[in-house]
């Protein structure tokens, strides 16, 4: 029952996303993706059930036939964006098609099949997670977007209407994703990967506009060269190790063989999740996905894509120590782990510096980018310490990030086609003119930085073992980070709760149905998974880390479920008594800096003309403007990677040479 279960939710997304290309009628559009979207996330919940009853699963089965099958669509999907790219001229995107399909077809057919495959898909407490992300959050997003994509249509006339295509990817999109999550041959999750990136391709570039194109192929491009890393790294595992599957690479490291034949293996992959989790220099895809309709961006943020480049890298998360025992040529040297090092410092100036970017942006949807490139490169930070701790907070981020960065963009998407612009200055008053979304809005909000929700409480652990990581500049880079998180999230907060005069309801205009649902669930879900979150962690996450880090001290961390879940209880009963108790309280008029004249919002100024309150945000963009600190961003990320890849190079050639003198 468990692998069927795992089966369907992998095959039956397509069967629905072919579907939906032939299907023009709103009404069964509509019918088949709600009843889809509710058998895919009921599906996600059957399989951690029986997760939790019979522990982790791997699955032993004939798979070369599916290897064909898989190796045959890559060369079709290499076609596609050949074809693609000479069509609008952006060449680099066919010469890296050009480059890795032959390089893995070659492997694939002179290695890879004589290679001995134990399990090809393998199911642990992590992939567990991740199913729910993708089958609830994600199934969520295709609800919203039936709503959504009718408004967008009708906003947009000139656009021709492409919604059956738009579906259709959206749901081979969730079916790449519980793909790539399930693989444990390296050959499969490569496969899933490429399909992601081809799909976020079609679904940035939906609108067909020139800035849509650009932005696509520069996403294409990113994840590809990306993928050509996974490629090599495939080819030198197989080559090398005789295996290609990654429960088997992280047994041998574990046991000490991290060596030669780990430490360029490891950094190849760890570039490909960097690449796909948008860190810098490699964020500026994901920012450019903004032009795509806001269910694209909820998607790509916070159930699939991004999502699949942090779960690798906390995949290899045991592997990525700062210092690990290595190969020992005469006698237990201490060897530096070069992918750890790029990984922490790549994920830590990522979350600095996209941080301060955020405070210079006024547009809604370019804050929520910029917010979560900064926590994506929180959690790799966290993952990159190579500690149960460290993994523990990065899984924990992963969760309430996914749910409340899905309600703040679908938030943002309802109020930009009621108000029409989704500038942050022009919420003022959004409780008056559109009062559930605006709480929809604060709860996501508060979900992101506020005690007693979750994302706070996970960077309280994720402090907890970056301090004990003893890096100073790893220290800097999260406590200036946070702080900066603090100011970006309470200039939105303040203006979503100010009060402004002449301003009109526009929730009177009517939501749709749909995205009505969808908000009030992710809201529900937002506060739910706070109060659960501890039971989460110790029946899927600890287990998880004992399997992970064989031998690892977890009491800590245990305790400090306890201590969590104390902190919550203790906030959430003040919370209800604030709200409920009485004080002695006195309304007085707002203070306006002069004469008030009839109203709260007026006030004589020292001319003494009758002047309406006012109240606009400070954006720092001479300090924190988004080119400079892109371009600090890129410069030191290119500098690091740089290094560390010259570094491994030069210890693989110093090793052979040792290797050579030895023998």
């Amino acid at each position: 029952m468990f692998l069927g279960t795992l089966s369907a939710l992998i095959l039956f997304p397509i069967v629905v996303a072919l579907i939906l290309l032939v299907v023009k009628s709103d009404g069964a559009r509509g019918a088949i993706v709600k009843v889809s979207a509710l058998l895919i996330a009921l599906g996600s919940i059957v399989l951690a059930v029986l997760y939790y009853m019979r522990g982790g699963q791997q699955f032993a089965f004939e798979g070369e036939t599916i290897s064909y099958i898989m190796m045959a669509i890559e060369i079709c999907l290499a076609l596609v964006i050949i074809v693609l790219s000479v069509k609008y001229k952006k060449y680099a995107a066919g010469l890296l098609a050009i480059i890795q399909t032959p390089i893995m077809v070659w492997f694939e057919l002179t290695h890879g099949h004589e290679i001995v495959v134990g399990y090809n898909l393998y199911v642990d407490g992590l992939s567990i997670i991740m199913a729910l992300i993708i089958g609830i959050i994600g199934s969520i997003i295709t609800v919203y977007a039936l709503g959504y994509m009718k408004d967008f249509q009708h906003h947009n006339p000139e656009q021709k209407d492409r919604r059956p295509w738009f579906f259709f990817i959206m749901f081979v999109f969730l079916a790449a994703m519980f793909g790539l999550v399930t693989s444990n041959n390296l050959v499969w999750m490569y496969f899933f990967w490429e399909i992601t990136s081809l799909s976020s391709f079609f679904l940035i570039g939906y609108t067909k506009t020139t800035e849509a194109t650009n932005n696509s192929f520069r996403a294409l491009i990113m994840n590809l060269s990306g993928g050509l890393a996974f490629c090599l790294a495939i080819v030198f595992i197989g080559i090398t190790c005789e295996t290609i599957e990654l429960s088997q690479l992280l047994s041998i490291g574990l046991a000490g063989g991290f060596g030669i034949y780990l430490v360029i293996p490891v950094g190849l992959l760890a570039f490909a999740g960097i690449t796909k989790a948008a860190q810098m220099p490699f964020n500026s895809w994901l920012l450019g996905a903004m032009v795509a309709p806001t269910p694209v961006s909820a998607l790509l943020h916070s159930s699939t894509m991004v999502k699949a480049g942090v779960f690798l890298i906390v995949k290899l998360s045991p592997l990525m120590g700062a210092w690990l025992p290595g190969a020992a040529f005469g006698g237990g040297v201490l060897e530096v782990n070069y992918a750890g090092l790029m990984v922490m410092f790549v994920g830590g100036l990522t979350f600095l510096l996209a941080s301060c970017a955020a405070i210079s942006q006024s547009n809604a949807k370019r804050v929520l980018a910029y917010s979560t490139v900064a926590n994506l490169g929180l959690i790799v930070l966290c993952a990159a310490l190579g500690t149960p701790a460290g993994v523990w907070a990065a899984i924990m981020l992963i969760i309430f990030h996914a749910i409340a960065k899905s309600l703040l963009f679908l938030s943002v998407g309802t109020t930009e086609h009621r108000i029409g612009s989704r500038d942050i200055e022009d919420m003022d008053g959004l409780f008056v003119r559109l009062p559930k979304v605006a709480i929809y809005m604060i709860i996501g909000i508060c979900g992101m930085f506020l005690a007693p929700f979750g994302m706070l409480i996970s960077k309280w652990a994720g402090m907890v073992s970056i301090i004990e990581a003893s890096n100073p500049l790893i220290i800097i880079m999260f406590v200036f980070g946070s702080a900066v998180t603090l100011f970006f999230w309470s200039k939105w907060l303040g203006k979503l709760c100010a009060v402004v005069a002449g301003r009109d309801d526009h929730e009177s205009i009517g939501i749709p149905g749909e995205e009505k649902f969808v908000l009030s669930l992710l809201a529900f879900l937002t506060v739910a998974v706070c109060l659960f979150f501890p039971v989460l962690s110790s029946s899927v996450v600890v287990p998880y880390l004992e399997t992970a880090f064989q031998g690892a001290d977890l009491a800590l961390i245990a305790n400090s479920n306890l201590i969590i879940m104390a902190i919550l209880v203790a906030v959430l009963v003040l919370m209800v008594a604030f709200f409920f108790g009485k004080t002695k309280k006195r309304i007085v008029p707002i203070y306006l800096s002069g004469e008030n004249v009839g109203d709260n919002l007026t006030f004589r100024n020292s001319l003494k003309q009758p002047q309406q309150a006012q109240l606009k945000n400070w954006y720092m963009q001479t300090y924190f403007g988004e080119k400079k600190m892109n371009r600090i961003g890129i410069i030191s990320t290119v500098f690091v990677i740089g290094c560390t890849f010259i570094l491994m190079a030069a210890y693989t050639i110093y090793v052979l040479i040792m290797m050579g003198g030895v023998a």
